[in-house]
């Protein structure tokens, strides 16, 4: 509708004209035709172009709780993940000066859907969400765990069970293939791509795809021979090992991929400037082994898949092959 056409038409059309304009040059940048915002959704706007929201312009859309809310990708039992950050809430609320709560989410969905509605304030989503949560959620990521040597990242690896009798990828045909869940890159989004670029394989055509949930429950089921094999983040695998939930020897990897970012932490887009500064402290200064030389309880979780410091990252370098992949797959990040 070309709005100057219409109110030129008559003398009262240009008095509510002049109206129609001060209201539009009044609204959020947001709101505005020229706000750019690429794949984001239209509530946000990305001026400086590093692909995450930009804090609104308008003060009063800028959060600032009392308690911050934090919560851990849901790729494993919550339960496993309240402990191992305990040390790390207590750091940041020292740090923030804030109530910080561990929330543990089910489902990746509900992550997404926590932030989007401002009940999510600190927090670390997988891979294959990343994207989704940046785009539909206002989530801007800045750091992501590593090893002491800074090497950062896991591999996707297709396991099955050493009596499957599966020992290539061709052999999965007519068998069962154990997702994670759609958003999941590790779980569903890579090998997905991967198994169709390379080997023309694709799911309920070639093999029978069902979805676990999360990568323990797909781990789990392919040693205990629920499933024919699985489509799983080797990371998970090996801290599973340490804790003696499954044998090393319980499964077996037919495909390992290329190194992919793994979960990225960050804040939600509107959070109040100063609080969004010290909470990007908190990971910075987060010291994971304790003035006595004893480990903290991050140390001695994530030290089972060589992790051990907090590193700066971007969403727009860092996960350019997430975005890669989720484009060979179709994927589309509008919100729903």
């Amino acid at each position: 509708m070309n709005i100057t056409r219409m109110i030129s038409r008559s003398s009262l059309a240009g008095a509510l004209g002049a109206i129609v304009w001060a209201t539009l040059s009044a609204l959020p940048t947001a709101a505005l035709a020229d706000c750019p915002r690429g794949d984001l959704d239209k509530r946000f706007c990305d001026a400086d172009g590093d692909l995450t929201a930009d804090l609104p312009t308008d003060e009063s859309k800028w959060l600032n709780p009392s308690t911050l809310i934090f919560a851990y990708t849901p790729v494993e039992d919550p339960s496993v993940y309240k402990t191992a950050w305990s040390d790390f809430i207590a750091h940041m609320e020292k740090t923030t000066g804030k109530k910080v709560v561990f929330f543990p989410v089910q489902s990746n969905a509900a992550q997404i859907e926590a932030m989007r509605s401002g009940r999510l304030h600190v927090a670390g989503f997988n891979t294959g969400s990343n994207p989704l949560a940046v785009n539909c959620a206002g989530f801007v990521s800045f750091t992501i765990m590593a090893s002491l040597d800074g090497n950062f990242g896991y591999e996707m690896e297709i396991i099955t069970h050493p009596a499957s009798g599966i020992k290539k990828i061709e052999d999965m045909k007519g068998r069962n293939l154990a997702f994670t869940s759609p958003t999941s890159n590790s779980g569903f989004k890579a090998p997905s791509a991967i198994l169709k670029a390379e080997f023309n394989m694709i799911k309920d055509r070639d093999f029978k795809a069902v979805f676990s949930g999360k990568h323990d429950n797909s781990i789990l089921g392919v040693a205990n021979k629920d499933y024919d094999a699985a489509s799983i983040a080797n990371s998970i695998k090996a801290r599973m090992i340490k804790r003696n939930v499954i044998k090393e020897s319980d499964v077996i990897t037919i495909y390992k991929s290329q190194t992919f970012p793994t979960t990225g932490f960050g804040h939600v887009y509107n959070l109040h400037p100063d609080l969004a500064a010290k909470v990007r402290e908190s990971f910075r200064t987060f010291q994971w082994i304790k003035a006595d030389g004893s480990k903290t309880s991050l140390q001695i979780e994530f030290e089972k898949s060589n992790e051990g410091k907090f590193i700066p990252i971007t969403y727009k370098q860092h996960w350019a092959v997430i975005r890669t992949i989720d484009k060979a797959n179709d994927v589309s990040y509008a919100c729903k």
